[in-house]
């Protein structure tokens, strides 16, 4: 069972990019907690960030994966072409953010990824994205 982990933009910059919002936790560190879990479920992950949308849009594409953990970050509320993608794997796929997205500003309460998503994180920090694969694990072991 393999999952593609998605970071969308400016994820790289987690631990020093707005930490009262986002926290202290490095995506570093988060992609070595992603790791551990994923072993003790017996699970192997790929793991990719990217600030383009058209190299999340191609791993997509091109990942020989049972399911996906996605932060689309920004493009959550803009990118048709993310959606169409993971449309066009139909694979499930979880939805994960950091941050509760309802308590922000409105524009990040509409997302492209939610009515098509087998589930969202939302707002519960680095532990979001555990959240998260304990999520697609759950749905991946019940269709295997």
């Amino acid at each position: 069972m393999n999952v593609l982990v998605l970071h969308g933009p400016n994820l790289n910059l987690l631990g020093e990019r707005e930490p009262e919002i986002y926290g202290s936790k490095t995506l570093r560190s988060i992609n070595e907690d992603l790791i551990q879990l994923a072993r003790e479920l017996g699970m192997s992950l790929s793991i990719f960030q990217s600030n383009h949308e058209g190299e999340l849009i191609e791993k997509i594409q091109q990942a020989d994966v049972s399911g996906i953990l996605i932060n689309a970050a920004a493009y959550t509320h803009t990118s048709i072409g993310i959606r169409d993608a993971l449309l066009t794997r139909d694979l499930p796929f979880v939805e994960v953010h950091m941050t509760n997205v309802f308590s922000r500003e409105s524009y990040r309460h509409h997302s492209y990824l939610s009515d098509v998503a087998i589930g969202i994180v939302s707002g519960f920090g680095a532990n979001s994205y555990l959240l998260g694969l304990r999520a697609i694990y759950g749905n991946l072991t019940q269709i295997e």
